[in-house]
């Protein structure tokens, strides 16, 4: 199913080497998106699912981690959101098929917590604040379907410290202080740019709980050491709490 967005229907040509046969036609759709919207793939069921959000950043640290909780959980692809404040190019998978930028939503219900991960390929130019808000606004309108109450955003933090340390924000002192006491570094007096900073936000505002965790790194190249030490952190602070 896709929200807001205009289809029109055409055909191409593609060959095809499959049982002698050279050409196969296919219907294909074509999208003009003036807005952001989303393409629903399936509707799984979830219990109180905790959203964890890993896009891409400094040093991929957050797309990392993201991914290696989708392998860990055994998450699958369940929706896509598309906008138009997504940088102009195309990604070109090992295939050769291309896709414009999306954001990535997969569901895993194989263990307890439940998880909505979201990740995806591009986040808007930094300059335009609009659309970091709209986004972030029509992520958690999209997760209040699943009834989602707590969520954790992922990211990098650039320092010269030593890698391997993780960083704690949250909307709460509580939930701050808990998860230091778990073996995390407060980050205090600074700001946390894009989604992973905005979303956590926004999700206050409207009443929702949740945790930053940024990987220290000094690579704006991908930090997989520091995406790891995220990737461990985040399962043992999840663990625990919803034992």
């Amino acid at each position: 199913m896709l929200r807001n967005a205009k289809v029109y229907d055409i055909f191409f040509i593609r060959g095809e080497k499959s049982k002698g046969s050279l050409v196969k036609l296919i219907r294909w759709l074509v999208l003009t998106v003036d807005e952001p919207y989303f393409r629903c793939l399936s509707h799984p069921k979830l219990e109180g699912p905790v959203l964890v959000e890993g896009l891409p950043g400094f040093g991929s640290v957050g797309k990392i981690a993201a991914r290696l909780l989708i392998e860990f959980s055994r998450a699958e692809l369940f929706a896509e959101m598309y906008s138009p404040f997504f940088p102009d190019y195309v990604i070109v998978g090992k295939d050769g098929i291309c896709h414009p930028p999306r954001y990535e939503f997969y569901a895993s219900s194989s263990g307890k917590p439940h998880f909505i991960i979201l990740t995806g390929d591009a986040q808007p130019p930094l300059e335009d604040i609009k659309a970091h808000y709209e986004l972030c606004d029509r992520i958690l309108d999209f997760i209040r379907e699943y009834e989602c109450k707590f969520i954790v955003t992922l990211g990098g933090l650039p320092t010269t410290r030593p890698a391997g340390e993780v960083y704690v924000a949250a909307t709460s002192p509580k939930l701050a202080v808990e998860t230091m006491e778990k073996g995390a570094v407060i980050y205090g007096k600074g700001r946390i740019v894009g989604a992973t900073g905005l979303l956590l936000g926004s999700a206050k505002n409207r009443g929702l709980e949740g945790i930053c965790l940024l990987g220290a790194t000094s690579d704006l190249r991908a930090d997989r050491k520091a995406a790891f030490s995220v990737f461990k952190f985040l399962t043992k602070v999840l663990e625990q709490r919803f034992k």
